[in-house]
């Protein structure tokens, strides 16, 4: 019986509450409004703050409570994980508050929501380039910000992730046996990326697939790409002296001589 007392307690507490929540959005008092959101937003009650916070910037967008509104309607929706609806009141506010002390923290945020919007390395990385310029856009609008050295780590995990793309690129043409583009898209990316962690393994990548566009050439082509082949190799030896890929390498650019 106790349990089921509690229950129902619980149940018209909750009733009460959505009553009192939906009086106020439906009234006039945008005291009321701005009081219930602000203690919605620090109930963490995000997407509830967000209808007042809309009504209340609406109604005086000019004044401090518009401005601590339009603020917080970009946080709640970061907090949401909505990071389109957040970038757009981040980057709006930045706009529409010039000369705001926020500023500052709010343009970092802004390019944060293109990060957070930046997909695994298997998938297109045209919103991962947009993340790398808003953060460079911010790093050259506050090149004092205490933020720096977060923002280099957000920028080379960024590239990395576009780099990962561009090298699973080098190897699916090689694994598909289309060895010209596995060839050509493989020198790109060395020139590209030259330091890469994956230089190593898209050279030996080159090397393998300049062998097998050699011995499927037709003859008039096989002499120059001999050669090219065997030139790849040794670069390869001279950048990698200590690779364990060299012996198999060697075995399948020697049988060319033959």
């Amino acid at each position: 019986m106790q349990k089921k007392h509690l229950i129902y307690l619980l149940f018209s507490c909750v009733l009460v509450a959505c009553s009192n929540y939906n009086e106020v959005i439906k009234g006039d008092d945008y005291v009321k409004k701005f009081e219930l959101a602000n203690s919605l937003y620090d109930d963490e009650d995000f997407l509830k703050s967000i209808v007042l916070y809309e009504q209340i910037y609406q109604h005086a967008p000019k004044s401090g409570e518009g401005e601590l509104a339009y603020y917080r309607l970009g946080q709640s929706y970061y907090n949401a994980e909505d990071y389109y609806m957040a970038g757009y009141y981040f980057s709006s506010y930045v706009q529409r508050f010039p000369y705001s002390t926020k500023n500052e923290e709010l343009m970092f945020l802004a390019a944060m929501c293109k990060v957070k919007n930046s997909p695994e390395s298997s998938l297109d990385q045209s919103e991962t380039e947009e993340a790398i310029n808003a953060v460079q856009v911010f790093v050259d609008f506050y090149p004092n910000t205490k933020l720096m050295d977060s923002c280099n780590q957000i920028i080379d995990k960024l590239r990395f992730k576009i780099e990962s793309k561009e090298m699973n690129h080098v190897l699916l043409y090689s694994n598909t046996e289309r060895y010209r583009a596995a060839v050509t898209s493989a020198e790109i990316f060395l020139e590209k990326y030259p330091t890469s962690e994956y230089a190593e393994t898209v050279f030996s990548s080159m090397v393998k697939n300049s062998y097998y566009l050699t011995i499927n050439s037709v003859e008039r082509k096989k002499s120059a790409r001999i050669d090219e082949t065997n030139e790849r190799m040794r670069k390869f030896e001279a950048n990698f002296p200590d690779s364990d890929q060299i012996k198999s390498l060697n075995q399948l650019v020697n049988k060319l001589s033959n």
